[in-house]
């Protein structure tokens, strides 16, 4: 028997009501149109720079190293002549620069090879040889460099030989560290004077290589 109550309808018969609709938001205002830039008048327009690009740069060879007024360059204040610093057609070529300046790297006052000269700041009885370089070579920093370096180190070992000339054993030790600095600055200076590097021995040589950048 169905002791319930009295209903009018089963409880499944009845849903739950939805939810009232939300209320509408108001409506953004449209945003205002932006104007159409006429790009054709614009492109329609004369290129400033078209006169530039339609001038041809002017040859190489106006620029080649000569005296020549009419070719062009500059008039050199001391020599009185019409030169200009462009290497020559040679270099745009793949064969090097053939410019050649009034002076030269590897040119000495004595005249003598750069590999020589600088070999004889340690041959010629240093630090003397060195010494005598430092008085006589004012073109060549590289000969230079190895005659201050020569000086400075053959300098402090002839003291050094003073202060241990009462004993032959140091007296002899100190010989062979003459021959063998001897054998391998003067090495150093003769095969490294197509490229201009410098030997350096340390401290001194970096003061030599000071003296000779601040001259």
């Amino acid at each position: 028997m169905n002791f319930a109550p009295y209903q009018s309808s089963p409880p499944e018969s009845e849903r739950a009501k939805s939810p009232p609709p939300p209320l509408r938001s108001p409506t953004a205002s449209p945003k205002p149109a932006q104007p159409q830039r006429n790009t054709s008048s614009v492109a329609a327009t004369t290129d400033p720079w078209a006169a530039a690009r339609a001038q041809r740069l002017p040859s190489p060879s106006r620029y080649q190293d000569n005296d020549d007024e009419d070719v062009g360059g500059y008039q050199d204040i001391e020599s009185q002549q019409f030169r200009n610093d462009y290497i020559g057609g040679e270099a745009l070529q793949g064969g090097g620069p053939s410019y050649v300046g009034s002076g030269n790297i590897f040119e000495t006052s004595l005249g003598m090879p750069l590999g020589l000269e600088a070999l004889l700041a340690y041959l010629v009885l240093p630090p003397a040889g060195g010494m005598i370089l430092l008085i006589f070579e004012r073109k060549s920093d590289y000969v230079r460099f190895h005659a201050w370096q020569s000086a400075l180190v053959f300098s402090a070992l002839f003291l050094v030989h003073i202060i241990f000339s009462w004993t032959k054993v140091v007296s002899y030790m100190l010989l062979a560290v003459d021959l063998l600095l001897i054998i391998w600055l003067g090495y150093g200076a003769w095969r490294n004077a197509e490229t201009l590097d410098r030997v350096e021995v340390p401290f001194l040589g970096r003061l030599a290589s000071s003296f000779v950048d601040d001259e």
